[in-house]
């Protein structure tokens, strides 16, 4: 009996699985051990004097004004990542979060996961969100950090064609559980924050649990006053000197 039906069947086994590997092996980066070691720039590793503060998902027309307020009153400036979509939705408040001295990054159009490889809608998606943040602010974004850190060949690929910066971070609050509160943010963000670091918190829970958002709104004067009593600075990326990103797809 031929063994080829059987050598068939392999090979189109096989195809399949390779082309699932190839789209999902470059989000190992998501793991901080390793991004750490081997990617420090994708980290956000930067300057060791200063913290690179960031917030995802927004804008958010109740939630992030709390936030730029409190950080006005703090005398910080971050860098916000933000989704196509609510750029579109709510351009006032992306307006206003560029007129008070914070910086765009793009965060994707929507806050997916990217399980199946979709390597033409990522390269769309990631342009029209940087199209987006481009036509309301006058300004182009410059970095890029996609939803839930998982970072795919598909789009490493559409954010080197739309030329922004994959980061990611170094350190997070956990901010985005039902049960949050400032004081766990506090403890989750200095077991990992260092000099040099990238913080990543949320100004809204439009992908989180409902008004976790208050948790990391407590915890921000202590993190911020535990930076500086640490002789840290903090701002946005495009102060925190980060490096040349190395590209693992």
């Amino acid at each position: 009996m031929s063994d080829r039906p059987r050598a068939g069947r392999a090979v189109t086994l096989v195809a399949p699985v390779t082309a699932a590997l190839a789209h999902i092996g470059p989000a190992a980066t998501w793991l901080p051990g390793l991004r750490h070691r081997c990617f420090p720039a994708l980290a956000g590793a930067g300057r060791p004097d200063h913290v690179a503060l960031t917030f995802d998902d927004g804008p958010d027309p109740v939630s992030t004004p709390r936030f730029l307020d409190l950080l006005d009153a703090l005398g910080v400036r971050a860098t916000f990542f933000v989704l196509g979509e609510s750029v579109v939705r709510y351009p006032a408040q992306v307006r206003e979060t560029v007129r008070r001295g914070h910086e765009l990054g793009v965060h994707g159009w929507s806050h997916d996961r990217p399980w199946l490889p979709s390597p033409g809608r990522d390269a769309r998606e990631l342009a029209r969100a940087a199209r987006a943040v481009h036509e309301v602010t006058g300004r182009p974004p410059r970095w890029y950090r996609p939803p839930y850190g998982i970072l795919t060949s598909g789009r490493w690929a559409a954010a080197r064609r739309a030329r922004l910066r994959p980061v990611l971070w170094t350190a997070w609050g956990r901010d985005w559980t039902a049960d949050a509160t400032p004081a766990s943010v506090r403890a989750t963000v200095a077991a990992d924050l260092r000099g040099g670091g990238t913080l990543l918190l949320h100004d809204t829970d439009r992908a989180a649990a409902p008004g976790c958002w208050h948790a990391a709104l407590g915890a921000l004067p202590a993190i911020i006053g535990g930076c500086h009593d640490a002789g840290l600075a903090l701002g946005p990326l495009s102060e925190h000197g980060v490096g040349t990103t190395t590209d693992p797809g």
